[in-house]
């Protein structure tokens, strides 16, 4: 079964090292997700496109922010707002999961999407108190305990917190009828 691994970090060069370790590590910049605040004063980290966020995106969703070093690998990297929570910049599968559908807005803002992607529900809390402090959220999918274990190596190397992981919600396969 599919798992996530996620961790905390600090700031944004911390974060850049990290992602920069998985893709070294060959993970595939489809299954890397970073959501941190969208503070004014970071420029030099992110800066505005004329681009709109995801449609579907939460309510107060300006402009896609594109990414610098090695996050601007990452894909579906955009700004949207979470009703309740304020402004995030956000990249990977997490981006879709938080503007599709307003997933967000409906079941409890940030920690609610955190929970919907299969996070249990205390270490989504803890989560959203810490992004809302300025820490950044970093999560890599993993088909495997083998790539579970090299993404928590690496986020330990690099000094990452609150580092965890859990199955992934997904669409249940149907049984095969047996012979």
């Amino acid at each position: 079964m599919s798992k996530s691994v996620f961790c905390l970090s600090d700031n944004e060069s911390q974060a850049e090292r990290i992602v920069d370790a998985l893709k070294t590590a060959g993970f595939s910049n489809n299954y890397i997700s970073v959501l941190f605040p969208d503070k004014s004063g970071t420029k030099d980290f992110a800066h505005e496109q004329h681009t709109k966020a995801l449609e579907g995106a939460a309510t107060g969703a300006g402009t896609g922010g594109v990414l610098g070093g090695a996050l601007g690998w990452l894909v579906g990297i955009g700004a949207l707002a979470i009703p309740g929570v304020g402004p995030f910049i956000a990249a990977g599968p997490i981006m879709a999961a938080l503007a599709g559908a307003g997933v967000g807005a409906a079941v409890g803002g940030l920690s609610g999407a955190l929970i919907g992607m299969g996070i249990p529900e205390y270490e989504a809390k803890r989560y959203e108190g810490k992004i809302k402090e300025g820490n950044i959220l970093i999560s890599v999918h993993s088909e495997n305990s083998d790539e579970v274990d090299r993404a928590k190596e690496i986020f330990e190397r690099a000094g990452a917190h609150d580092i965890s992981y859990s199955e992934e919600i997904g669409v249940p396969k149907q049984d095969r009828p047996r012979a």
